[in-house]
């Protein structure tokens, strides 16, 4: 009898071992998700540098003229006197 339940319990362990949420079934589907989330996280990483970069050209006390030309304008709909605008149809 000791030898059936001790029999039992192995069984589910290696049943446990191969199909279980940490098992080798699931181990592919780890590693692809692992995977996603490592190129998610070096897309966001590229995403703050980029955004880090613009804040220090947009720094009050040397802020860079190109930037802040083109956030007015951009914003406010500031252009100067010797520009025209052209406008397309359908845009």
């Amino acid at each position: 009898m000791k030898r059936i339940v001790a029999l039992c319990a192995l069984l589910l362990l290696a049943g446990f071992a191969v199909a279980g949420p940490t098992g080798l079934l699931a181990w592919s589907e780890n590693a692809s998700a692992l995977d996603a989330r490592k190129a998610e996280i070096a897309a966001l990483t590229e995403k703050r540098d980029a955004l880090r970069n613009r804040v220090g050209l947009l720094d009050p006390e040397a802020a860079d003229p190109d930037l802040a030309s083109e956030l007015v304008r951009d914003q406010l709909g500031v252009m100067r006197e010797d520009e025209v605008v052209i406008t397309l149809e359908g845009e």
